[in-house]
């Protein structure tokens, strides 16, 4: 009778052992860390060499670094076949814009306000915008693998600033 006792608790542990890692998704390493994008459309993003950024909460100021780089869009090409899980590839593209981004450790998820400087080359101001801003959590791996950093978004476009 023990020898049956002990067979039911070594099966009954496996099952449970194969229910609990079986099935779900798997969350990945990748992590998303706090902090802004600016997204500078063209044609403004031609006269642009440089940003700066002032970030400000709970009586306190941020100047976090950033560094635009072109941004591109990508472009679809051509199927391998016709099926539903044909090979698809795409290729980037230049869109005349610049993007970056800015890490800004301990950003809230909670109103902040942000001063965004965009110069020329020779150090002159293009544009200067204080704008208010929600940073939003961001889930790198889905809602099911936790929450990321806080993120937010802002967008110049013929010299108005937006958020989003």
């Amino acid at each position: 009778m023990g020898f049956l006792l002990r067979s039911v608790v070594v099966v009954g542990v496996v099952l449970a052992l194969a229910a609990c890692g079986g099935g779900g998704p798997e969350c990945t390493a990748i992590g998303s860390p706090s902090g802004l994008t600016v997204d500078v459309r063209a044609p403004d993003a031609s006269r642009i060499a440089s940003a700066s950024l002032r970030v400000c909460w709970d009586g306190a100021c941020h100047e976090p670094r950033i560094e635009l780089r072109a941004s591109s869009k990508s472009v679809p090409m051509d199927c391998e076949g016709d099926e539903p899980d044909a090979v698809c590839g795409a290729s980037a593209s230049p869109d005349g814009g610049k993007i970056g981004f800015a890490q800004v450790q301990g950003l809230p998820k909670t109103p902040v306000q942000v001063t965004l400087t965009l110069s020329d080359a020779q150090g002159g101001t293009i544009v200067e915008r204080r704008v208010g801003v929600t940073p939003e959590a961001t889930f790198p791996n889905g809602e099911h693998c936790g929450e990321g950093g806080p993120q937010a978004r802002l967008t110049v476009a013929g010299g108005a600033v937006t958020t989003g």
